[in-house]
């Protein structure tokens, strides 16, 4: 029998060990990987928002000592529980982890480069190299959230990740993701000079992502990074059962972008129903959804086979229209819908 502490409301952190074989042992800093789902990480950050100096320098001082004392060599990775200021040890993963880019950033080393030159015989400086700045990685998986987060399987047509980030992934435009892997897509990691910097990067990134044939996490992602208690840093491992991430999208401007780009691709002779020939005046175009009645002004100067500019509120919003065969796909910076 194994009696353990309850820790709720608990932050799950961990220190990332570089050993070489003269006896040198680096702590590159700590991760926060709190964020998660059935035990499986999201999101993670370096540094934690919830470490300050004397509990970093014991958390370090911690997994030296682990890595010592059993001679450890290479890259590996010291887990602890955080409540507060005090933490318990939770084991030692004795490889690279998914989340090490977020340490490659904030340090500037290349953790992979080091394992080989380590296996080589090389030593490793005495002083590990200073944290700059805070990285954040998310991990973007192809799942549907409408069914209980099932994995998601089929041809992922288009993959594009945009801005200043790095996206470590093994999928392209016309990959097929199937059954028989895990269906994590990429990760998609921000470095910046503030947290909250790093937060934005990232956000911007996957709103402005192409990610066409496959339902994913993305809003997700997007909707706990810019929560405000992700925000405040208060992270733990039960944040998402916490917290409600039910937002519901309105399909209904992207499906008038979609039939508007579809009008403006086939060069109809007439025009849709409710438009306005008055040049004082922005036409409206009138669609029903089911038995609702929807009317929405739009610019006709700036509609073509793959680009619509809707007037949504007095904002006038792109949507950008794909097609693959009979899947119609249709991008907006905020949102996406199929």
């Amino acid at each position: 029998m194994f009696c353990e502490p309850l820790l709720e409301h608990a932050r799950h952190v961990e220190v990332q060990i570089l050993a070489d074989t003269h006896g040198t042992v680096w702590a590159l800093g700590e991760r926060e990987c709190s964020i998660q789902r059935r035990h499986q990480k999201i999101v993670e950050e370096s540094p934690s928002p919830a470490v300050n100096d004397d509990v970093r320098k014991r958390l370090f001082a911690a997994a030296t000592a682990a890595a010592e004392s059993i001679g450890y060599v290479g890259a590996g990775t010291v887990e602890f529980m955080l409540k507060g200021e005090d933490f318990h040890f939770l084991e030692v993963n004795t490889r690279l982890q998914v989340e090490h880019p977020v340490t490659e950033l904030v340090h500037g080393v290349d953790l992979v480069e080091w394992q080989l030159r380590i296996a080589e015989g090389a030593p490793l400086p005495a002083v590990a190299p200073e944290p700059r700045g805070h990285a954040i990685e998310v991990r973007l998986y192809a799942e549907d959230p409408d069914h209980d987060w099932r994995p998601a399987s089929g041809t992922l047509h288009r993959f594009h990740v945009p801005g200043d980030v790095r996206l470590d992934s093994g999928v392209e435009d016309g990959s097929v993701v199937s059954v028989h892997y895990d269906p994590m897509l990429a990760k998609v990691i921000a470095h910046a000079p503030t947290r909250a910097a790093a937060a934005r990067k990232l956000v911007t990134a996957l709103e402005n992502a192409q990610i066409h044939g496959l339902i994913t996490n993305r809003r997700l992602l997007i909707d706990v990074l810019g929560h405000e208690a992700f925000l405040n840093g208060d992270t733990h491992t039960g944040f998402l059962a916490e917290h409600e991430f039910t937002r519901s999208v309105d399909p209904q401007p992207f499906a008038l972008a979609a039939a508007l780009a579809q009008a403006a691709g086939r060069k109809i002779g007439h025009l849709p129903l409710g438009w306005r020939n008055v040049r004082s005046q922005r036409p409206k175009a009138k669609f029903l959804f089911g038995e609702e009645l929807v009317e929405v002004e739009y610019d006709p100067a700036q509609a073509t086979a793959n680009t619509v500019i809707l007037d949504l509120d007095g904002v006038r919003a792109p949507f950008h229209v794909s097609r693959y065969g009979d899947l119609v796909e249709v991008d907006s910076p905020r949102v996406r819908c199929r």
